[in-house]
């Protein structure tokens, strides 16, 4: 399957202008938001330990994921596209020129003078190709919202408001 040229510069323009991406592998985990960098045609990620969790995500070489970019006006879904997982060897050419790029887009390493050392001994450094067609963009957008409820968690609560919070008047 083949990529369009609209597809690809759609996926192109998406990426480089978004911070995030929401990432699903073909795992029942859902999406999760990662930063990324665009590089040489591709979305390109690095998560491990001290940097974003790929845990659960089931990203494997040669495996594909649904990748999601939003809109950078209003934050909704832009564009839905599948891709190639790719793992290059770590310290190869490949390798070094993407961690050059993802260097740059780094925030806060508590390391950064020796990150790519840490990037290679500990931390997958992933490859998002595009794949096909794009599955969602402007004028071919499924007709329902895609919202999901909230997961399971012990966070969630529903009880009565403690007596100490002020309530709303006109509502009891």
């Amino acid at each position: 399957m083949t990529t369009s040229l609209l597809d690809a510069a759609l996926v192109e323009e998406t990426a480089k202008k978004s911070s995030l991406l929401w990432v699903r592998g073909p795992g029942p985990a859902p999406a999760r938001a990662l930063w990324h960098a665009w590089h040489e045609g591709a979305v390109w990620l690095v998560g491990g330990p001290g940097e974003q969790p790929l845990e659960g995500l089931e990203l494997r070489d040669g495996g594909t994921a649904t990748v999601t970019a939003r809109s950078k006006d209003n934050g909704g879904r832009l564009l839905v596209w599948t891709a190639r997982v790719g793992e290059p060897a770590a310290g190869g050419p490949e390798w070094a020129a993407a961690v050059a790029e993802l260097r740059g887009k780094r925030l806060n390493a508590p390391d950064a003078d020796r990150l790519a050392d840490r990037w290679a001994a500990e931390c997958r450094v992933l490859r998002l190709t595009a794949e096909g067609p794009a599955a969602q963009r402007p004028g071919a957008y499924p007709t329902g919202s895609g919202a999901e409820p909230p997961r399971e968690s012990a966070a969630l609560t529903r009880g009565r408001v403690p007596s100490g919070l002020p309530v709303a008047r006109g509502r009891r």
